[in-house]
């Protein structure tokens, strides 16, 4: 069963609230006796963090995975910007 506190109570034993949620406790807090909020323990999604989204490049490779035609077509780019006049391909050192 969760233990009720009262905001005041809970924002002066907020670390010691956090520590025994750590430890699988529930903890509700309440504002002018009504239930406001809830401290429980993290789900396993949760626990691993926030999901960044791919940036860059990043943001597109696995969707190129995929993509049968990926070799030709890089070779159909590679050899079209080295026909290009005044624009010499990367070196890929």
């Amino acid at each position: 069963m969760a233990q009720f506190l009262g905001v005041a109570e809970a924002k002066r034993r907020f670390s010691e609230l956090l520590d025994r949620v750590g430890g699988g406790e529930r903890i509700v807090i309440a504002r002018r006796g009504a239930p406001a909020v809830a401290l429980v323990p993290p789900d396993e999604e949760l626990a691993r963090g926030p999901r960044l989204a791919p940036v860059g490049f990043a943001a597109i490779a696995g969707g190129l995975a995929d993509w049968d035609e990926l070799d030709a077509a890089v070779r159909d780019i590679s050899t079209a910007r080295r026909k290009a006049k005044g624009h010499p391909p990367p070196t890929l050192d």
